[in-house]
């Protein structure tokens, strides 16, 4: 057994040592994505809230965005508006799905508009800073900015670094106990014992809740995977199918026909083969469940074609649906968002203890340095 728990403690600490950096680097741009919005709106405050009193929005201002988006970007996969729940001083943003057949780069773009005079407050692509530096730091925690291998290297990552976190479990199983019941404390007679310390007792109280990021994460990434995928990115963006129906009256028939709608993304299409779609939480749903009730609309004829509801769907998909809420804590308010912001540092705590740990073990006895830490 003695063996066992060497080998996984070898693993463990090679899985650390591979995965650190990455660690720090998706922990603390995970903690400030937490904040997403708020942060986007806090930095760009005189820019996105635009003048409301005694004004009027533009007539059909959503159809307005989109043709002016579809005539600036003629070859698009499509468009989304980001935030339909727009205050009466918010600007409109969108963000722009095209395809320049590279595979090292993600193709996303922001553009943001002044619903009530139509000028554009803002525009450029996901891969610089200019739009957004909170829409970089997006793109930059799901793929490094490094397009669909760099969306794979995440997956990947996350795989490595549950399975640092199962690994860890297992070698520290005596010390998980004696942690959750405060008999461990952080002893301060050098940096050896209070990193040793530090490593095991953030571990553990961090341990299921990293273990579900690195799940989730993982499972969000598994497009990365698809060969096909990787196929679409090598072809350039076809021209731009528009759709004749009102983009502004698709919306309004989408929550007629859907009235506990409360809508968070409307997929504006400009290929032939996708539909209008407008998504959403239910009125009175939890949001742990996930924005995951839509209704779909022909985007030649306006008809509806599908309304689908979270609580009509197979108990897998109602899970599955679950798993970005739990990835980026918008479920449980501001007390929530500050617990995932705190809990998001430990990765990048423990890959740092880990490191110390790994040094002082360099030049001491393998199988003394093993004990100690395990006992």
């Amino acid at each position: 057994m003695k063996k066992i728990n060497r080998s996984l403690f070898r693993l463990h600490s090679w899985l650390g040592l591979i995965s650190g950096v990455f660690l720090i680097l998706l922990g603390l741009s995970g903690s400030v994505l937490v904040f997403r919005t708020e942060l986007d709106q806090l930095a760009n405050r005189e820019l996105l809230h635009v003048a409301s009193a005694g004004s009027q929005k533009l007539q059909e201002p959503l159809m307005r965005c989109y043709e002016a988006i579809t005539n600036r970007y003629p070859n698009l996969d499509g468009i989304a508006w980001l935030n339909p729940d727009a205050g009466p001083g918010d600007a409109y943003n969108f963000r722009i799905y095209f395809n320049d057949a590279r595979l090292m780069t993600y193709d996303l773009a922001l553009i943001s508009f002044n619903p009530y005079n139509g000028a554009i407050l803002r525009e450029g692509p996901a891969s610089q800073f200019t739009p957004s530096l909170i829409e970089w730091l997006f793109q930059f925690h799901f793929s490094f900015q490094l397009g669909m291998p760099g969306a794979a290297l995440t997956a990947i990552f996350g795989l490595t670094m549950l399975l640092s976190l199962l690994t860890g479990a297992i070698v520290y199983k005596k010390m998980i106990w004696k942690v959750l019941t405060f008999q461990i404390s952080i002893k301060r007679k050098n940096w050896r014992t209070i990193s040793s310390d530090l490593h095991r007792i953030v571990g553990v109280w961090s341990l299921l809740f990293n273990a579900v990021i690195f799940f989730t994460g993982f499972w969000m990434n598994m497009f990365a995977f698809d060969g096909k995928t990787w196929e679409k990115e090598l072809m350039a963006g076809k021209p731009n199918t528009l759709f004749s129906i009102s983009a502004d009256q698709m919306y309004r028939n989408a929550l007629q026909a859907m009235p506990d709608l409360e809508p968070t993304y409307v997929y504006l299409p400009t290929q032939p083969e996708r539909k209008f779609e407008v998504r959403g939480y239910e009125k009175g749903q939890w949001k742990l469940w996930g924005a995951g009730n839509s209704v779909r609309m022909d985007q030649q004829t306006g008809e509806v074609s599908q309304v689908n509801r979270l609580k009509d769907k197979p108990m897998g998909e109602r899970m599955e649906a679950t798993f970005h809420p739990l990835h980026v804590g918008n479920f449980g308010g501001v007390a929530v968002k500050v617990l995932y912001v705190i809990i998001g540092l430990t990765p990048g705590l423990l890959a740092i203890t880990g490191f110390l740990l790994w040094w002082r073990g360099v030049g001491k006895n393998r199988n003394y340095f093993f004990s100690t830490l395990t006992t």
